[in-house]
């Protein structure tokens, strides 16, 4: 997920500023440290070192928990709301909110939009969202896109998480242009072409030489960013096979790059029913977190028949990754169970992720409770081979779903 850009993004960034030489860019986040540097804050999700990671797990769990009915503390939502800065953005982590934000302080764009859609989801922050846009709009790049750190180079990651933010808070992304350039013309840039080596996928950023690797974390982020979609996504009606990559005009038609990247990711996790991660010098291992994502970005686009696959695969494999990973993790399986057609938040390989989520920090105001009897008479259908005609609690559906481009013109939006 783009946690794991954003985290390692911070420490390689930190790590540079310090003087010890470049650093490559990671695929994975630093291991969560037993004794953490600083204390852990009242209010703040997790137990581990919230120097890298404080404000987007924080977003993450809120964004999640309100997805599934639950109000959580206020002591939660006013730490996040308290993490802003005075010109709207956000930092990994302030451990002393009550000083003002200086030019020292790293603030970053991917945790100044999961801030963002975390606040615009829950509601009663209007101040807070329309100070942060304001601040995502001051530091888009030249090519549309925005990098990790304002000024940075535009990255496939970083971009799409702003566009969600941009689009949760009222804005029409296409329409945000800077040099003539919208953020879809900015993932344009990044789609590896349907004529070569994995077509349809998107890379991170381009090489030195400005050659383009798929990366597969990039493109379920940037299958949401060309369908202005927030973190969580969103359940789709079946589109019954990937479409074939096509060339597409992203001022006009970003929905046919969504459709080429999730036909890559379809095929990327054919084979095994997951995601694979190949770091140097370690045997390649079962990547989770970007499964997760990929499941959702799969079933945005309406490809539920190939997330059936990688989605049974995480039921069944997710419990030891999810608990070492902590509220983060928990909150991308919510993503998951709320997007996947035959999933649920509350048995997702026989475990309640609502109160896993909810068991890592202060306990909510109130839980909503599932009617039981509608519960059983879904998983029944589940069982039977049928697909829910629409999402319960989740918003409106526009039109009628023929083909893959009309159903995404008919998008379901979810209401923040």
């Amino acid at each position: 997920m783009k946690y794991r850009h954003r985290a390692a993004a911070l420490a390689a960034t930190a790590v540079v500023l310090a003087g010890a030489g470049p650093a490559a860019a990671a695929s994975s986040s630093p291991a969560p440290s037993p004794t953490p540097s600083v204390a852990i804050p009242d209010g703040l999700y997790g137990t581990t070192d919230p120097t890298y990671d404080g404000v987007w797990r924080q977003s993450l769990a809120l964004l999640a928990q309100e997805s599934v009915g639950v109000t959580p503390a206020d002591k939660a939502v006013a730490w996040l709301a308290g993490q802003q800065c005075a010109n709207g953005a956000f930092a990994a982590f302030r451990a002393d909110a009550g000083k003002p934000c200086d030019a020292k302080l790293m603030v970053d764009t991917n945790s100044t939009a999961a801030a963002t859609q975390a606040l615009a989801a829950l509601g009663n922050h209007d101040a807070e969202v329309r100070k942060a846009v304001t601040w995502l709009q001051s530091v888009q790049n030249a090519d549309g896109g925005w990098g990790y750190t304002p000024g940075g180079a535009s990255d496939a990651n970083s971009t799409s998480v702003v566009a969600g933010a941009l689009a949760q808070g009222g804005e029409t992304v296409p329409n945000l242009r800077k040099g003539g350039k919208s953020p879809y013309d900015a993932l344009h840039t990044l789609a590896l072409p349907c004529d070569g080596k994995d077509a349809g996928a998107f890379a991170y950023q381009p090489g030195k030489k400005g050659e383009l690797a798929a990366n597969a974390d990039a493109t379920a982020a940037a299958v949401l960013g060309l369908l202005g979609e927030p973190l969580t996504g969103s359940r789709q009606d079946d589109s019954a096979s990937p479409a074939a990559c096509t060339a597409f005009d992203a001022s006009k038609e970003p929905e046919k790059g969504a459709a080429n990247g999730a036909g890559w990711l379809a095929e990327a996790m054919a084979k095994d029913g997951h995601l694979t991660s190949a770091l140097p010098g370690a045997e390649d291992q079962p990547d989770y977190g970007n499964t997760a994502d990929a499941i959702v970005a799969l079933s945005s686009t309406g490809l539920n028949d190939q997330a059936e696959a990688p989605l049974r695969w995480l039921e069944g494999n997710f419990a030891q990754w999810a608990k070492d990973s902590g509220p983060a993790a928990y909150a991308q399986l919510v993503f998951v169970a709320n997007a996947a057609q035959g999933a649920d938040a509350r048995d997702f390989g026989g475990q309640d992720l609502v109160k896993l989520l909810n068991a890592t920090g202060p306990t909510p105001k109130a839980v909503e409770k599932k009617d039981q009897s509608t519960a059983s008479a879904e998983k029944k259908d589940d069982d039977k081979g049928l697909s829910p005609a629409y999402t319960i609690g989740g918003g409106l559906l526009v039109g009628a779903a023929i083909g893959f481009v009309l159903m995404v013109r008919g998008r379901k939006r979810r209401q923040s």
